[in-house]
């Protein structure tokens, strides 16, 4: 999936639009991989959510598509949006960028987008994503994010996707080792449900479905 600058399709716009907006010095896109708005410190979370909540709303399909074809931060903020709004006809197109894992830090906003999809399906796409990169004991990419998405996908929808990756010295114990032994932190899969709760809570506070 080559990256193309939404200036050459006709949409240079949306990047300082959606993407660069500033908050208290910093890029939304920063701002949404840190997680700073779930902070009670932050001063500007009521903004900053009034401003994302209408940009996810008001921004087209044909901007998104625009932003998806371009680089990591673009990316990040178009799942966002999409997961905000919640713009099911995106599953696939997310779906296969998260497989792809072809840019750094936007796939946790892939896996919050299938997250709040909520849906059979997107345990699905989050399986195949695990069965493909939990084996992959060299490379720390969205394992820990997708699995706290499939975890509670599990937990809302009554099923047990991610019994088998989390068994005992299963997958998910390997993995850990495996990338702690590059110098990665653990991650409990606990821990990983409660930050996938914490963003699709976060998300759910604010809007109307």
């Amino acid at each position: 999936m080559p990256s193309q600058h939404p200036e050459e399709i006709g949409y240079g716009y949306v990047v300082e639009s959606y993407v660069t907006r500033m908050y208290a010095g910093l890029p939304r896109y920063l701002v949404l991989n840190s997680g700073r708005f779930l902070s009670p410190r932050w001063w500007h979370t009521t903004r900053f959510t009034r401003h994302l909540l209408n940009d996810a709303a008001a921004i087209t399909d044909e901007e998104l598509e625009a932003l998806l074809g371009y680089e990591w931060r673009s990316r990040l903020t178009a799942a966002w949006l999409i997961g905000v709004d919640r713009r099911e006809r995106f599953r696939a197109r997310i779906g296969d960028l998260l497989l792809a894992s072809e840019v750094c830090y936007s796939g946790s906003a892939y896996c919050f987008a299938l997250a709040r999809f909520g849906t059979h399906t997107d345990a699905e796409i989050l399986t195949t994503y695990l069965d493909h990169y939990l084996p992959r004991t060299d490379l720390h990419y969205d394992q820990p994010t997708a699995l706290g998405a499939l975890l509670r996908l599990d937990a809302l929808l009554g099923t047990h996707h991610a019994n088998r990756f989390t068994e005992p010295d299963g997958f998910w114990d390997e993995w850990v080792k495996g990338v702690g032994h590059l110098g990665y932190p653990s991650h409990t899969p606990a821990e990983q449900r409660r930050w996938a709760d914490l963003h699709c809570e976060f998300a759910n506070g604010w809007t109307r479905s």
